[in-house]
C-alpha cells in the first residue's frame, strides 16, 4: 500500500510541475517564476514525507494547531522546509503561527499584523507575510478590499519582524477561464502597484487546483495546490 502511494503522491507532483510548466509556456513565462506549495492540511505526515521523497520542499497548512503538530514533527528532517499559513488567523492563535511558520499568507487586519510583529521571536528572521484581498468580495471570506491595500502596506511596512512579500487571494468559484482570468488581472494591477513602492514585494499567491492555469496567465508566482497532489481530503477525523 505504502509503495502504491508514494508513487501516487510522487506521480501527481510530476503532473501538477508538467501543468504549470505548460500554463506558463503558453503565456511565455518561465515555469521558475512560479513557486509550487503543496496544500498538506487535513494530510498525514507520512504523506508529506512521500511528497518531499519526490523534491517537494514548501507546504501550506490552514489550522493553526495541525499545523505547528507538522512543523514540529518535521522539525529535525534534514531537508530545508518551508512551512506557510494559509488559513484565516484568529488574533489568539497568532502567537502559534508567529513562533512556528517560515510565511503568513493571510493578513487582513492591522491588530494581526501588529501581534505578529510582537510575537515573532527575536532569534527567528522576519515572518515573511502576504496581505489577503477579498477579491470577489465576498462576505464569507477573509481579506481587505483591494482599495485597503495601500493603507495596511504602510503600516506592515514600518513593522521590523515581518517582512512584506506581496499579495494573496481566493477568488469565488468561477469554472470559466476567461471569467477566471479577469478577477485573477484586477490582482495582478494591484500587485504591480505594491512592488513599484516596496522593492521586497515578488509575491502574488493566487491558483489553486481548478484555476491554476488562468492564474498563472494572469502572473501568480505562487500556486497552492493540495487535492491535485495529495488526492481529495477527509475532514471526518
Amino acid at each position: 500500500m505504502n509503495q502504491r502511494q508514494h508513487s501516487s503522491i510522487a506521480e501527481n507532483l510530476q503532473q501538477v510541475r508538467e501543468r504549470i510548466a505548460s500554463s506558463a509556456a503558453l503565456c511565455e513565462r518561465s515555469p521558475e517564476e512560479v513557486t509550487l506549495l503543496a496544500v498538506s492540511k487535513t494530510k498525514p505526515a507520512s504523506a508529506i514525507e512521500e511528497a518531499i521523497a519526490a523534491g517537494q520542499l514548501a507546504f501550506g497548512e490552514n489550522y493553526v494547531q495541525e499545523g505547528v503538530e507538522k512543523v514540529a514533527a518535521f522539525a529535525d528532517h534534514p531537508a530545508a522546509l518551508i512551512w506557510h499559513f494559509i488559513g484565516p488567523l484568529q488574533s489568539n492563535k497568532s502567537r502559534l503561527v508567529a513562533e512556528n511558520f517560515s510565511w503568513c499568507h493571510t493578513i487582513d487586519r492591522l491588530k494581526i499584523a501588529q501581534r505578529l510583529n510582537e510575537q515573532r521571536p527575536e532569534a527567528m528572521p522576519p515572518l515573511q507575510v502576504l496581505i489577503q484581498v477579498n477579491i470577489s468580495d465576498e462576505g464569507s471570506k477573509s481579506g481587505i478590499a483591494l482599495d485597503q491595500v495601500a493603507s495596511l502596506a504602510a503600516e506592515i511596512a514600518r513593522m521590523p519582524r515581518l517582512k512584506l512579500r506581496g499579495l494573496m487571494a481566493i477568488p469565488a468559484p468561477e469554472s470559466d477561464h476567461s471569467r477566471q482570468l479577469a478577477v485573477f488581472r484586477q490582482m495582478t494591477a494591484a500587485f504591480r502597484q505594491l512592488k513599484q513602492q516596496y522593492p521586497d514585494v515578488d509575491t502574488l499567491s493566487m491558483g489553486m487546483t481548478d484555476d491554476m492555469p488562468a492564474a498563472i496567465a494572469a502572473g501568480s508566482t505562487l500556486v497552492r495546490i493540495g487535492t491535485a497532489i495529495f488526492g481529495a481530503r477527509d475532514y471526518s477525523k
